[in-house]
């Protein structure tokens, strides 16, 4: 396939033309009081077909020009201009879109279906590429940016407790610059700019949405017994440790047991301890 190269296409001021074409029209009024009629019928053809060849671009537009098949050039400055009465004229759109996808459901990592959308912020920066290499540009954008948002979607879990992992939950700023790179390298054959890509929608599919939900508050509650355990071993361990270097009790390897069982259950237990004065021998 022939690559396109955007160029600037060569134009004219249209106020120019239109003060020309106005001079052409009158003169052929006069010729017509002095009945040259060929000349006149030559000038007023010729200053119609010139009508064709104006051109209105607004800001943040362009317009492709076409000549009997061939690409002429690109005009991207707003304003009043006039190019070849022949040539065809694409406009084209350089303005910022958004592209808000539907909720796409896909499996993630895990192979778990979740529902996910995203929206992608995109404008053209080659509008000859957009016309010429490929069909629809609008219709490219929506196709490829679903696609891509699929194929992120499956490389990562929806969450996890591993903190060296990323997720879709917990990672959303990684996951979503991922999908501009990944989409931006869709687009560029298009002349197409991802200027930012957000997750715009993120859930468990309904069908297992309440399993999962259970799941995650079942992981969560392990989680946090761990760090809890954790942290009262380590400070079973510095009351010992306390203990024995200043000397306060000497305790033998049952009492250290007892102690630390005492200890564990005190630190631990979701209820509240209640101390015990030992008035007498542990025996």
């Amino acid at each position: 396939m022939e690559a396109i190269t955007e160029k600037k296409a060569i134009v004219i001021n249209g106020f120019l033309v239109l003060f020309i074409n106005l001079a052409v029209i009158l003169l052929g009024i006069y010729l017509i009081i002095m009945k040259s009629v060929v000349i006149v019928i030559i000038l007023l053809l010729v200053g119609f077909i010139s009508f064709g060849g104006f051109l209105v671009l607004q800001p943040n537009n362009s317009a492709v020009i076409i000549l009997f098949g061939k690409y002429i050039g690109t005009v991207k400055e707003a304003g009043f201009w006039w190019v070849n009465p022949f040539s065809e004229k694409k406009k084209v759109s350089l303005r910022i879109h958004n592209f808000n996808s539907e909720k796409i459901k896909v499996n993630d990592l895990h192979g778990n279906p979740i529902e996910i959308a995203a929206v992608i912020v995109w404008r053209v920066f080659d509008s000859a590429r957009a016309i010429f290499d490929v069909q629809n540009y609008e219709q490219f954008v929506s196709i490829q940016s679903e696609t891509a948002i699929r194929a992120i979607a499956s490389q990562y879990s929806y969450d996890t407790n591993e903190n060296d992992k990323m997720s879709l939950v917990g990672n959303q700023h990684e996951v979503a610059e991922e999908l501009k790179s990944f989409t931006q390298s869709r687009l560029e054959i298009a002349g197409i700019e991802v200027i930012e890509t957000r997750l715009s929608y993120l859930a468990y599919a309904p069908e297992i949405a309440q399993a999962m939900l259970r799941r995650q508050q079942a992981q969560a509650v392990v989680a946090a017994r761990t760090k809890i355990v954790e942290g009262a071993v380590g400070m079973v361990d510095m009351a010992l440790k306390a203990l024995s270097e200043q000397h306060i009790v000497e305790l033998d390897e049952e009492k250290k047991a007892t102690m630390v069982n005492n200890l564990m259950v005190a630190l631990v237990s979701e209820v509240q301890a209640q101390p015990v004065i030992n008035a007498g021998s542990l025996y």
